[in-house]
């Protein structure tokens, strides 16, 4: 009875309906060429003479591979593009991981314009600035060992409880000449950081020292979660103690200083190492503008980020910021969409592999122009001559 019944429902319902049952179909093979797809190529080490020449290599190959070397270009356009103001985001332990003057870099070169970091990377990235130094962690000390000899650890780097201190007596520097009649927000601390630094770590390079001198603002949003944050709270506590006026902490001018540095631009890229506070507190500039424009009905432009590049071994999967790709962050208004010119790379390594193979190729590309743009101008000269 099933056979017949199925025989009998399977009339006039054709291929389509056979399909159902698990049934292959006729496959029309087409040509690759015709359809215009782009072949892969074998990494040739022999033809690989320079940063540039892996990175470029890569990015025909597969997988992260394919990943890096496509970043690369996406960091490349925001390079190029001078109208482009880039923002770069911090998180995780770069400066730990001795990271730090790759972003001075990239800071120097005029390529990143601003910077949102986590408090931890400016505090480990001042022990730097003042010349001090991490070490190496001996995986035979335990942890209970290294903290009553004073080391901090982070994974396999350790902090000495010394630098740190060390780092307090900057930032006492600079806190005691605080005009307590100025309110204070991160950014406006960490230019006059950096101006300490100028002046009295003329041998050192950092971080904050260039952002100083570039004039790129750098902006901690969760201040409090920090040694610079505890460093602030203990001048509080002293100024307190001594009956002086304590020093006032206002986030908003944070924001209100991001947001409008951002309005006056005209494209807007964002370079993303990690995630986490400094990722999702760039990238809401977008749904700030918005909500100012239609819940207040103030006239500003509902401005996007048209570039963007993130390094973050993260996954999606396991639900948390620092994992969700550029294409959900479209959807809050976030990302000018690819389909409207926008531009996107996402890595998924480890920052301290990534990010360093991805800004060397970047520069030798735009040194190699230098190079070229100056000997054509050489080579004009003397024709005329």
């Amino acid at each position: 009875m099933k056979q017949g019944n199925h025989s009998n429902s399977q009339q006039g319902k054709g291929h389509s309906s056979a399909g159902n049952r698990g049934e292959g179909k006729d496959r029309h093979l087409h040509n690759p060429i015709e359809d215009r797809l782009i072949p892969l190529e074998p990494l040739d080490l022999a033809r690989v003479h320079s940063i540039d020449d892996l990175v470029r290599a890569m990015a025909k190959t597969a997988f992260t591979g394919r990943q890096l070397g496509e970043a690369a270009d996406v960091l490349e356009a925001m390079a190029r593009d001078e109208e482009c103001f880039v923002v770069m985001t911090l998180a995780g332990a770069m400066t730990v991981a001795k990271q730090g003057l790759v972003v001075t870099e990239l800071i120097d070169r005029g390529i990143v314009n601003a910077v949102v970091s986590t408090g931890a990377l400016m505090a480990h990235g001042l022990v730097e600035a003042t010349g001090r130094a991490h070490f190496r962690h001996n995986p035979e000390v335990s942890d209970e060992e290294l903290y009553e000899q004073g080391y901090n650890r982070v994974y396999d780097t350790l902090e000495p409880e010394q630098n740190l201190d060390d780092v307090q007596e900057v930032m006492a520097a600079v806190l005691e000449s605080w005009d307590h009649n100025e309110v204070m927000c991160s950014y406006k601390l960490n230019h006059a950081i950096g101006a300490h630094l100028a002046k009295h770590a003329q041998g050192q390079r950092g971080i904050l020292k260039s952002a100083y001198e570039q004039g790129v603002p750098v902006f901690v949003p969760a201040f409090t979660d920090s040694e610079l944050g505890l460093d602030t709270a203990l001048n509080n506590r002293v100024r307190e103690s001594t009956g002086r006026h304590k020093l006032r902490f206002d986030p908003f001018e944070d924001l209100e200083h991001f947001a409008a540095t951002l309005l006056r631009q005209k494209r807007l890229g964002i370079l993303t190492i990690g995630g986490g506070v400094p990722r999702n507190w760039s990238q809401q500039f977008g749904p700030f503008i918005e909500l100012r424009h239609r819940r207040l009905g103030e006239n500003v432009p509902l401005k996007r980020y048209h570039y963007g590049l993130r390094i973050c071994p993260e996954p999606v999967y396991w639900g948390g910021l620092s994992g969700s790709p550029y294409s959900e962050a479209v959807s809050w208004g976030k990302f000018v969409p690819p389909s409207e010119g926008g531009k996107f790379g996402e890595v998924f390594v480890d920052a301290t592999v990534g990010l360093p193979l991805i800004v060397a190729a970047v520069l030798e590309r735009l040194d190699r122009d230098k190079k070229g743009n100056s000997a054509r101008k050489t080579a004009r000269v003397v024709a005329k001559k």
